[in-house]
């Protein structure tokens, strides 16, 4: 019997593997439809490519995918570090099946202090200089700008925000808006409980306060003898000049510092910055955990799940005579994190690592950045223990990840198995199961928002989440935002449906278009399940996929019941039921999207339905000192029309304006 995953590729594609030269590359294969396969890179281009079309491979999942490919594209390059390079950008782009995917995720916070300008000389010793004489400390995310100073990235929002506290308790930094600053008359409740110097209302110097910022970003780069040092140098001068009070505020300062650099038990160790990253494999899946050292201190850390780890494992390399093929495994994926991201992103200047490291992709991160990169593999002293917490996380993430998983497939068995779904009999069926669910949400039939959440291979899929702006209906009635949104969203590919079935019975062929999901859950009683029907009915769509959830007695969860549109009996699954569990997961979804979406559009009916810009007569100049005045768009919006009108260029019939645009 013949290999079912053997395939004749075509002489095209042979000739093409066979004319390849022997210098570093890349390549990707493709299968019939266009999609992405694989994205590899090569020493050498021709030895590389032609052992996947020279080798039997028999039914493992690499065979599979050399079965698959009918077009290959190959990229030449001058190195293997440009090759690496390469293959990197075009994972990413293309996010191939085979290869191990991470998500991009780059957007970690920073910890932001602004720049400032020179005090503006004046001749009223009462004018008080600006928010810009005075650097501002903030949690950050996003471009940077090269007026203002960066430190980070940190591993969380939490870890910023500790900062931040930080550098309240030891240096007083202000923390409040431009706005807000401008408009204190009187220190704020941070002032009173010693957390800010007070510059708002002039109870600091700009050069003090210019000097504590210094000493602040100082110690952030880890420079803490120095900062101790220069504190004690200004307090033994002002000490000496009799100048006791000063002296007295310095040697508090040093104190909460000493305190803060033994509660947080800096390591006086030469290390600034410095990634820790540990690898564990276990049923299939995989956790990198990176922890993260900034200016000596340990910020925490965030692990990190990849994707098509069974599927990229058949492209393995082995090499059985060094390593095992566990080994080689983690190794294997934890190069691709690395790759994937480090290159384009600043890199530390050591890095920690449970397993060894290419040169070549060192090579490549150096002439990437432009920096050197240090990377330790076997540590000692503080940096053993640093790897040995990284470790123990990525033991302690992937354990809690593999147990959430255990429990949601098994909610998606219970489900399809209590609504006799054929998929229940096949795990490959059960990771296909889609399931869109609907909610309507608005406020005395203000802004009404309609959700579409989806539930597929047993989570929510986030990405694939829409919101609908539902009108020209009656305020408060829901069952017409329901009819509304149904047909917006199955529509359309009911009339596909259609034409791909004309098309079929004239034998033509089918083209492709998109699948009802298995289930539609819409949250409701009988009242939405039959207006669900009516839209169904009318597009000609099967009525058995329609469920809707109704609340038991006393609205209580756990009692809720499902309700079918095909005419069956209304089911209870039971408090405890591992299928309503995943119903109610998904339904709760729905409402927290749907709401959210409801409130921030009434938000924007209410006050920021028209920008300020957007009004006839204000231009940038009378929205900045609206802005100023009233300390943001929310003040402009709360205040009356007779208080509008006292800002300077604002007529009063201007000032009625804006107070009927933005209500």
């Amino acid at each position: 019997m013949s290999d079912p995953t053997s395939v004749a590729h075509s002489d095209q594609l042979l000739s093409e593997v066979s004319a390849l030269p022997g210098l570093p590359g890349v390549y990707r294969y493709f299968d019939a439809e266009g999609g992405v396969l694989y994205v590899g890179k090569a020493n050498n281009l021709k030895k590389r490519v032609s052992s996947y079309f020279q080798k039997n491979h028999g039914g493992t999942r690499i065979g599979h995918m050399v079965s698959k490919i009918v077009r290959m594209e190959t990229t030449v390059v001058r190195s293997e570090a440009e090759a690496l390079i390469l293959e990197n950008n075009l994972i990413k782009t293309l996010k191939p099946k085979y290869n191990i995917l991470f998500r991009d995720d780059k957007s970690y916070p920073y910890l932001k202090i602004t720049g400032t300008e020179a005090p503006k000389a004046t001749n009223n010793a009462d004018t008080k200089p600006g928010a810009s004489v005075y650097a501002r400390v903030a949690h950050y995310r996003g471009a940077t700008e090269k007026k203002h100073h960066y430190f980070g990235p940190y591993p969380s929002a939490w870890a910023v925000k500790e900062s931040i506290l930080l550098l309240q308790k030891a240096f007083k930094l202000r923390t409040c808006e431009d706005t807000v600053f401008a408009n204190r008359t009187r220190p704020c409740l941070l002032y009173q409980i010693k957390r800010c110097s007070g510059p708002c209302v002039g109870h600091i110097s700009p050069d003090t306060y210019a000097h504590d910022v210094a000493n602040a970003e100082a110690f952030l780069r880890g420079d803490t003898d120095e900062v101790l040092a220069q504190l004690q140098d200004r307090m033994m001068a002002h000490a000496d000049k009799l100048e006791f009070e000063v002296a007295a505020e310095l040697r508090n300062q040093m104190s909460a510092l000493a305190k803060i650099l033994h509660q947080q038990s800096v390591e006086t160790t030469s290390d600034k910055d410095v990634d820790i990253l540990a690898i564990k494999l276990q049923g299939g899946r995989a956790c990198v955990n990176l922890a993260m050292v900034r200016g000596g201190r340990h910020l925490g850390d965030r692990p990190y799940f990849p994707v098509h780890i069974e599927d990229a494992s058949a492209m393995l390399v082995k090499d059985a005579t060094t390593v095992t093929v566990a080994e080689e495994m983690e190794i294997q994926v934890l190069e691709a994190f690395i790759a994937q991201h480090y290159i384009g992103m600043a890199l530390p200047a050591v890095l920690v690592a449970s397993q060894p490291i290419s040169k070549a992709l060192v090579d490549a991160l150096c002439a990437d950045s432009g920096t050197k990169l240090t990377v330790v593999q076997q540590p000692h002293d503080v940096r053993r223990i640093w790897l040995e917490m990284a470790q123990t996380n990525a033991d302690i993430q992937l354990a809690r990840l593999l147990a959430e998983e255990g429990s949601q497939q098994a909610r998606t068995r219970a489900l399809a198995e209590a609504l006799d779904l054929l998929m229940a009999n096949s795990p490959e069926g059960l990771d296909r199961l889609r399931i869109e669910c609907f909610d309507i949400s608005h406020t005395a039939g203000e802004a009404t928002q309609a959700s579409c959440v989806v539930f597929q291979h047993h989570k929510m899929q986030s990405a694939e989440y829409r919101r609908y702006k539902i009108e020209g209906i009656t305020p408060g009635d829901d069952y017409a935002a329901m009819r509304q949104v149904l047909m917006r969203r199955y529509g359309k590919l009911a009339e596909a449906m259609r034409d791909a079935a004309a098309v079929g019975l004239n034998g033509g062929g089918t083209p492709r278009v998109s699948h009802l999901p298995d289930l539609v859950l819409v949250d409701g009683g009988k009242g939405q399940v039959s207006m669900a029907r009516e839209v169904f009915v009318s597009l000609g769509l099967d009525l058995s996929l329609i469920i809707g959830v109704e609340k038991g007695e006393g609205r209580k969860v756990g009692l809720e019941d499902l309700v079918f549109a095909d005419g069956r009996e209304k089911v209870y699954l039971g408090r405890d039921s591992a299928a309503l569990m995943l119903v109610a997961q998904i339904r709760d979804e729905a409402h927290r999207f749907a709401i959210t979406g409801m409130r921030a559009q009434r938000a924007k009916v209410r006050v920021g339905g028209s920008k300020l810009e957007d009004i006839p007569g204000i231009g940038p100049k009378k929205r900045a000192r609206l802005l100023q005045r009233f300390g943001g768009i929310r003040g402009v919006a709360d205040a009356g029309a007779e208080d509008l009108a006292t800002v300077e260029g604002i007529s009063r019939e201007l000032a009625d304006e804006i107070y009927r645009a933005l209500r």
